[in-house]
């Protein structure tokens, strides 16, 4: 009760990979549980409007780490989105920080996984014993939600919904946290 998980999903289809995720209320959380909900779904999107052609992948981490860090959140360094194709993990990288104008050209038909994780306390993770869980080094809550996005005549187009998933929870589709 009052926990949140995130639960990451990739998918083969066709000879081609999805990756998704979501992270999930136990119960009721706290109010500043549901600000990290709030401020890291609300950075995906930004990060998603920050792929334009001729934009860098420098200027997506860098939309994201400018609106996580105003709210005072630390945004994860150890593991960072990427390319998608017929590989679940494909160049170029995607950190969730960066600097503008940095990083590899943003060119019509890369398909990318942007997925912001961010911490309520230090940006630093750890990975847990069973070599896969990842944990906030300090304990703290953190949020993850990702979407796959192709860039298509200069501008972003989301291939990932979250549809199904409010569907399944019976969740408004206009709720600020899942909208």
């Amino acid at each position: 009760e009052g926990d949140i998980i995130s639960v990451d999903c990739g998918v083969l289809m066709n000879d081609f990979y999805g990756d998704h995720a979501y992270t999930f209320e136990v119960g009721e959380v706290s109010p500043e549980t549901r600000k990290l909900l709030e401020v890291t779904k609300a950075s995906l999107y930004v990060g998603i409007d920050a792929m334009r052609r001729g934009n860098r992948v420098g200027d997506i981490g860098h939309a994201i780490q400018k609106h996580c860090e105003r709210e005072g959140y630390g945004v994860v360094r150890e593991l960072v989105g990427h390319g998608l194709g017929r590989k679940l993990h494909e160049d170029p990288q995607v950190p969730n920080y960066g600097k503008r104008g940095s990083g590899k050209l943003l060119q019509d038909g890369m398909v990318l996984a942007i997925e912001p994780m961010i911490n309520m306390g230090t940006h630093r993770v750890r990975q847990l014993k069973d070599g896969w869980s990842i944990v906030t080094g300090d304990g703290k809550p953190s949020a993850h939600f990702e979407h796959d996005v192709a860039l298509v005549d200069g501008c972003p187009v989301v291939l990932s919904t979250f549809d199904y998933i409010y569907e399944a929870l019976g969740l408004p589709k206009n709720d600020p946290v899942f909208a």
